[in-house]
Order: C-alpha cells, then structure tokens, then sequence
C-alpha cells in the first residue's frame, strides 16, 4: 500500500508544480551587464524573442567567435559602447501591409545575445536580440520565450507590479 501510495504522489507532482508568477503588462527590469541600467519594458505574450533596443550595432570577430558591439539606443543612455558574445543570428519576419498581401514579408537578421535580466528580485539568462526601438514607448520588450523562463503570467490589466528590480 505504502509503494503505491509512493507512486500515486510521484504521478502528482507535476501537477502540483509552482503556480507561474503574475506580472503587469509593463514591468521595470534591471540588466546588471549592462551597467546595471533599469530600462522600463513591455511583457508581450505575442512576440517569441525579447528585443533590447540599440543602435551602432556592429558584428565582428574575436578569437574566431562571433561577437556584437552596440550602444543602447534608449533616450537616458550615455552613449557607453558595449560588447557581447553572438549567441545566433535570428530571422525576424516583418508584417506585410494589407495592400501587399501577396508578397512575401521581408525578413531582417538580428543579432541575439544572452544577456541577464532582473525582474523584482529573480535574475534569468535569457535570449535577446539588438534592434533599434528608439521610435517604440519601450526599450525592452520581453517576448514568451523570456517569460517562461522567468515562469510568468502577464495580467493586461496590471502595470509594474513587480516593483523595483532586487537582485
């Protein structure tokens, strides 16, 4: 009776896993590579990679590896030159206009870079990919592969409930 007992809890577990964390839609987030900077940024269900806004982006090689120079493109930054590893190059599909439904949509090449990221008090690895998002409200957007792995649950109707970065 114990051993299947025993068996019966080990089937629950999954079941029993940790509830995901709850975040607004928008949430403060701190990049301690970065300089520490906290940059406001939006959680978007919607999009799969999360994109940090930067400008003078510049690939090159370092010991035979693929590596990115950039400035963060965000209207508090100081203009600091930082250098990452190249984790892979994606392939983002832009949206076609209605009117040009038939043509196929044009493809841009980012380079992705696994940056950390704080969100309230946990810090994740996650991927990121540079582009410049100076024209958007939000210079970090953190698409659904992000949030899982920070386990998150966004809720549309709430904003910054994580408060001020802690990590």
């Amino acid at each position: 009776m114990k051993s299947l007992l025993a068996l019966l809890s080990l089937l629950a577990l999954p079941v029993m896993a940790a509830e995901p964390t709850l975040y607004g839609r928008y949430e403060n987030i701190k990049l301690p590579e970065l300089g520490g900077e906290t940059l406001k940024a939006k959680m978007d269900t919607g999009a799969f990679t999360a994109s940090l806004s930067a400008k003078d982006i510049e690939l090159f090689n370092r010991d035979g590896e693929e590596w990115v120079r950039f400035r963060l493109a965000t209207k508090d930054a100081d203009g600091k030159v930082y250098e990452h590893k190249v984790s892979r190059i994606s392939k983002i599909k832009g949206r076609a206009d209605e009117e040009d439904e038939g043509d196929a949509p044009e493809i841009s090449k980012r380079p992705v870079v696994d940056l950390e990221l704080c969100l309230g008090d946990v810090k994740r690895t996650v991927e990121v990919n540079l582009v410049d998002r100076s024209n958007f409200n939000y210079p970090l957007l953190i698409g659904s592969k992000a949030l899982r792995e920070f386990k998150a649950a966004v809720n549309p109707a709430k904003k910054f409930t994580a408060g001020k970065p802690d990590c």
